[in-house]
């Protein structure tokens, strides 16, 4: 008998639905703390849009990375905690740059100062900085455990007729 052969490029990505599904939810709850922190900030406090992405976007992270550790990623290697928040850390930072870059070049460099501007540019940020932050958690941060080698298949002994 022979196994499966490894899985295609479109079966592992198939295969990320319910894992993106399950980081939708999570990141979701994150957004609505992003959101609102930041409009509070801007709108509220007359906060710089740069600044106050980023103290939003580090609430954000913190609420997120429970969601992460305790549901969506429960099951992944976690004997390395002080290794994995570190990364989470450094990825969700590496996210908050993109993000809030974004968000300086829309406002600065092209001039989109209005509130309405700048949550445009932030959901563009925030968007293209979640594609970014999946892949490093999902690869680098929460890492799969290992999987157990499967048994060898036994095979029945070959009878040879003797002439």
């Amino acid at each position: 008998m022979t196994t499966d052969p490894k899985p295609s490029v479109i079966q592992k990505l198939m295969g990320l639905r319910g894992e993106a599904l399950k980081f939708a939810l999570v990141g979701l709850s994150g957004v609505g703390v992003n959101f609102l922190i930041f409009w509070t900030l801007i709108t509220a406090f007359g906060l710089a849009s740069v600044r106050s992405n980023v103290i939003a976007t580090m609430v954000a992270i913190g609420t997120n990375y429970l969601g992460y550790r305790y549901w969506l990623y429960k099951d992944r290697d976690a004997t390395s905690r002080r290794r994995e928040i570190v990364l989470f850390l450094v990825f969700s930072g590496a996210g908050m740059v993109i993000e809030s870059g974004i968000l300086a070049i829309s406002e600065y460099g092209l001039g989109f100062d209005g509130d309405m501007q700048k949550m445009a540019a932030k959901v563009l940020g925030l968007g293209v900085g979640t594609v970014f932050r999946f892949f490093s958690y999902r690869t680098w941060v929460f890492k799969a455990m290992p999987e157990l080698a499967e048994p060898e298949l036994e095979t029945e002994p070959v009878l040879v007729a003797a002439k």
